[in-house]
């Protein structure tokens, strides 16, 4: 029987609330070429020219009005649902975030080390719809990290399911 693990992914959030913490998770984010769709060049200087350095102290202190003692919220909720689907799956289940920590690389390498004998690591990104800011720049960046790391396991990738009746009966009772 293949053992098998679960991966969730979703977007990332900074490491803390600080100003340079906030500053290096924005321009990680807003870097990123399926977030922001313009050449390179333009794209550099507005991020890192304009954007971070008047938004970073806006986007710290609105995440301080969130942060928890958890930390991030996403990240801690994120965290809990692992747990829930572990508990309900049977199967080991990690998280790792697109931008910021914890990372793809750092997450497939727990697994290795974890469960050097898993063939198969179930991607799933948390996000019910397809869109290359959030969807497929996640699964790609994942994939990456595999394939440059040769791991020996394989990737399974779940689709978007936004139209999947479970998903739609579960947001209708919510």
């Amino acid at each position: 029987m293949k053992k098998k693990v679960i991966l969730l992914t979703n977007l990332g959030s900074p490491d803390s609330t600080s100003v340079s913490d906030v500053r290096s998770y924005l321009a990680e984010f807003l870097m990123d070429e399926k977030v922001i769709d313009i050449p390179y060049l333009p794209r550099l200087l507005l991020v890192r020219g304009i954007i971070v350095p008047f938004r970073a102290p806006m986007s710290a202190a609105k995440y301080k009005t969130i942060w928890t003692q958890n930390g991030s919220p996403l990240i801690h909720i994120t965290n809990e649902l692992a747990k829930c689907v572990s508990d309900a799956s049977g199967f080991p289940t990690y998280v790792c975030m697109r931008y910021a920590n914890p990372t793809p690389q750092a997450a497939l390498e727990k697994i290795k080390q974890e469960h050097p004998d898993v063939d198969e690591v179930i991607l799933v990104p948390l996000y019910p719809h397809y869109a290359m800011s959030s969807y497929e720049t996640a699964v790609e960046h994942v994939l990456n990290m595999h394939r440059k790391y040769g791991y020996s396991f394989k990737m399974k990738v779940v689709p978007p399911f936004y139209q999947d009746s479970m998903y739609i009966d579960a947001l209708a009772s919510s």
